[in-house]
C-alpha cells in the first residue's frame, strides 16, 4: 500500500472520532482534513475543490431556496392549521401528526418543516391535553421516514446521486425510483410510530412544567419611593454585577423596560424583575432602597408589547457552547436575558450566570420583539418560538410558493428537466415572484451542511485516488467471503452506525468509494449498494445527535438518550430489514 493510501486512511480514522467527540463543527473538521491531504500531496487542488462544483451540492442549495419560499410565505402553517384539529385519542393525534409530516418531508428539507411544526405541536398538545413528549419524537422520526421516499427527500440522497452520476455517467435514477423501497419503509415505520411507539415513549412532565410558573425562577423587588436608589442608574445602584442574580426588566407605570442596560435610571415605584437563585433574595433585601414587591402576581405573566418571552433551543454550532453565560456576554450579543434553562427535561438550578451551555439546552429568554425575526435563522439556535405564541400568519403567496415547488418536482419527475435545472428554475421563480426575499434565501442556506458535503468529496477523492478505497474494499471482501448479500448488510450496518455518530452526508460520501470499489471487485452492480447507502444514512433513530431534527425535539421534549434508544432501536431494526430485503429486488446484483 502506498504512502498516500496510508495517509488517507489515517486522516479518515482521525476525522470520524473528531466529528463524534469534538465541539468543532463537521464542516471545520472536514475542511481541515482536505487542506491537510492537499498539503501532503495526496490530492491535487482540483480534487480538493471538486465537491464545490458537484451537481448534487448545488441541487441541495437551490432546494434550500425553494423551501425558504414555502417558509417565508407560511406555506407549512397553512397545512398545520387544517390537519391537526382536535383528535379524541392519542393514536388519532399521532395519525394527524406523522402522516402530513412524512408527506411534506418527501419534498422539503426536514429542518424548516420541523422548525414550523414544533411550536405548533407544543401549543396543540396543551390544547388537546397531551404531553408533548408523546408527540415530538414521533414527529422527528416521521420527517426522517418521509425523506426516504424521493431523491429530493434528503440532502444525502441528492449528494449520493450526484456522486453516482459524476463517477458513473451511464447510470441514473428517477425522482421517484426510491419510492419502490421508500414507501414500504415509510409505511412500516409510521405504523410503528402509531401503534408501537406509544407503549415505549416516556410520559414525564418535561419542559412544559419547567417554564410554567415564572415565580419559581424570578425574584421581584420595588424601588422605595423614599429610598436612595431613585434617579440612580442601574450601574450606580450596584445592580449590574450581582453574584447570583441579574436584572431582567423594569415594570414602570404600565410599561416595561426589557433587557435593561447599565445606564437605565431607576424611578420611584419601579418594579424590578431579577432572574437567579431563590437563595439570592437575601442579597437583594440587603440593598438599601429596595423593598419586596407589593403586587402578588408575577410581572412575567403580564403582556407588554415591548417584551417577548421566547424559548430557544441551543445549536451545536452556538458560539457559547461550553462557556458560562456571564462570561460569554450572551445578553450583550443577542439583546436577550436568560430567565431559565431546561436540560434533559429538568430546570437547571443554581447561579444561571455560571451555567455552561450545552447543545439542545432549552433557554427561556426575555427579549425585545425584533429578536425573534433577527435570530430565527441564526445558526446559534435550532429553534426559536414565542412562548404560547400563535403560528406565523399565512401569507397570500403561499399557494404560489407551493405551485412553484410542485412544478419543479413535476418537471424533474417526468424528465423534462434534470433535478439540478428544476431546482434552479424553482429557486429563481421563488425570488422573482416575491415568495422569498434574497435575504430570506441567504438565511435559508445551511452553510454548515453545504460545506460539510463539499469537503466530504475531497476526503472521498483521497480514498479513491490513493488506492486506499481498493485496499479497504479488499479487506471488506475477505470478511464477507465474496457474498454480495453480506456486503449489502455490512454496508447498511456501517453507514447506519456512522450516521448516529457523525453527519449523514459525511458518512455517505466517505463510504461511497469503498463500497463501490468492493462491488466492482465482486463483479456485481453497484446500484443496490448506492441505494443502501442512501437508506442507511437516513436511519438516524438511535441518538439525538444523529440527525438535526432529533436534536430539535430533544430539548423541548425533555427526552433522555435512553428514550431514543428505547423507541428508535426497534424502528432502526424494522426499517433496516425492510430496506435490505427490498433493495436487491428492485436493483438486482
Amino acid at each position: 500500500m502506498s504512502l498516500d493510501a496510508w495517509i488517507a486512511i489515517a486522516v479518515v480514522l482521525t476525522v470520524f472520532p473528531l466529528m463524534a467527540l469534538s465541539r468543532l463543527g463537521p464542516d471545520i473538521i472536514l475542511l481541515g482534513a482536505v487542506v491537510l491531504l492537499m498539503t501532503l500531496g495526496v490530492i491535487d487542488p482540483q480534487q480538493a475543490l471538486g465537491g464545490f462544483s458537484n451537481a448534487g451540492l448545488f441541487t441541495v442549495a437551490f432546494m434550500y431556496v425553494l423551501v425558504a419560499g414555502i417558509r417565508e410565505t407560511g406555506g407549512i402553517d397553512l397545512i398545520i392549521r387544517y390537519v391537526l384539529g382536535t383528535p379524541p385519542t392519542e393514536r388519532r393525534a399521532l395519525v394527524r401528526l406523522v402522516l402530513p409530516v412524512a408527506s411534506l418531508s418527501a419534498f422539503l428539507n426536514n429542518t424548516p418543516v420541523m422548525a414550523t411544526y414544533i411550536p405548533a405541536v407544543m401549543s396543540w398538545s396543551r390544547r388537546i391535553k397531551r404531553s408533548p413528549q408523546r408527540l415530538l419524537m414521533p414527529l422527528s422520526f416521521a420527517s426522517i421516514l418521509g425523506g426516504t421516499i424521493t431523491l429530493f427527500g434528503t440532502s444525502t440522497n441528492l449528494v449520493v446521486y450526484g456522486l453516482l452520476t459524476s463517477r458513473y455517467p451511464e447510470l441514473s435514477m428517477g425522482l421517484f425510483d426510491l419510492a419502490w423501497v421508500g414507501l414500504p419503509v415509510a409505511v412500516a415505520g409510521l405504523g410503528y410510530l402509531i401503534f408501537v411507539a406509544p407503549r415505549l415513549l416516556p410520559n414525564r412532565e418535561g419542559m412544559a412544567k419547567v417554564f410554567a410558573n415564572p415565580r419559581e425562577f424570578t425574584i421581584e423587588m420595588e424601588v422605595d419611593p423614599d429610598g436612595v436608589l431613585v434617579d440612580r442608574t442601574v450601574e450606580e445602584a450596584g445592580l449590574r454585577h450581582l453574584q447570583e442574580l441579574f436584572l431582567v426588566e423594569i415594570e414602570r407605570a404600565g410599561n416595561v423596560v426589557s433587557v435593561v442596560g447599565p445606564g437605565e435610571r431607576l424611578k420611584a415605584g419601579d418594579r424590578l424583575v431579577f432572574a437567579g437563585t431563590s437563595d439570592a433574595a437575601v442579597e437583594l433585601q440587603q440593598i438599601r432602597g429596595l423593598i419586596p414587591s407589593s403586587e402578588h402576581g408575577s410581572s412575567l405573566e403580564k403582556e407588554f408589547k415591548e417584551r417577548r418571552l421566547v424559548e430557544a433551543v441551543v445549536s451545536s454550532q452556538c458560539q457559547f457552547i461550553g462557556q458560562r453565560i456571564r462570561d460569554g456576554r450572551f445578553r450583550t450579543l443577542y439583546g436577550a436575558a436568560v430567565l431559565a434553562i431546561c436540560r434533559g427535561g429538568e430546570r437547571v438550578t443554581g447561579n444561571l450566570g455560571q451555567v455552561r451551555l450545552q447543545p439542545s439546552d432549552v433557554l427561556l429568554l426575555e427579549a425585545r420583539p425584533p429578536f425573534i425575526e433577527r435570530h430565527r435563522e441564526s445558526k446559534d439556535f435550532l429553534l426559536i418560538s414565542e412562548l404560547n405564541g400563535a403560528a406565523r400568519p399565512i401569507h397570500e403567496k403561499a399557494p404560489l410558493a407551493w405551485a412553484i415547488l410542485l412544478g419543479a418536482v413535476f418537471l424533474a419527475a417526468v424528465g423534462v428537466l434534470s433535478m439540478l435545472n428544476a431546482a434552479m428554475l424553482g429557486a429563481a421563480l421563488v425570488l422573482l415572484t416575491g415568495c422569498c426575499t434574497v435575504a430570506g434565501a441567504k438565511r435559508g442556506l445551511d452553510t454548515q451542511v453545504l460545506l460539510t458535503i463539499a469537503a466530504s468529496f475531497g476526503v472521498g477523492a483521497a480514498l479513491q485516488s490513493s488506492g486506499a478505497a481498493d485496499v479497504i474494499a479488499g479487506g471488506v471482501l475477505s470478511l464477507v467471503a465474496g457474498s454480495p448479500w453480506l456486503l449489502l448488510i455490512g454496508t447498511y450496518c456501517v453507514v447506519a452506525l456512522l450516521t448516529e455518530l457523525v453527519t449523514n452526508n459525511a458518512a455517505a460520501v466517505i463510504i461511497f468509494p469503498v463500497v463501490t470499489a468492493a462491488a466492482e471487485s465482486l463483479g456485481v452492480s453497484i446500484m443496490p449498494f448506492v441505494v443502501t447507502i442512501m437508506f442507511a444514512a437516513s436511519a438516524s433513530f438511535l441518538t439525538p445527535i444523529g440527525y438535526q431534527t432529533n436534536l430539535m425535539v430533544y430539548g423541548p421534549g425533555g427526552y433522555r438518550i435512553s428514550d431514543f434508544l428505547r423507541v428508535g432501536g426497534g424502528l432502526n431494526v424494522l426499517t433496516g430489514l425492510i430496506a435490505v430485503a427490498l433493495i436487491p429486488l428492485v436493483w438486482p446484483f
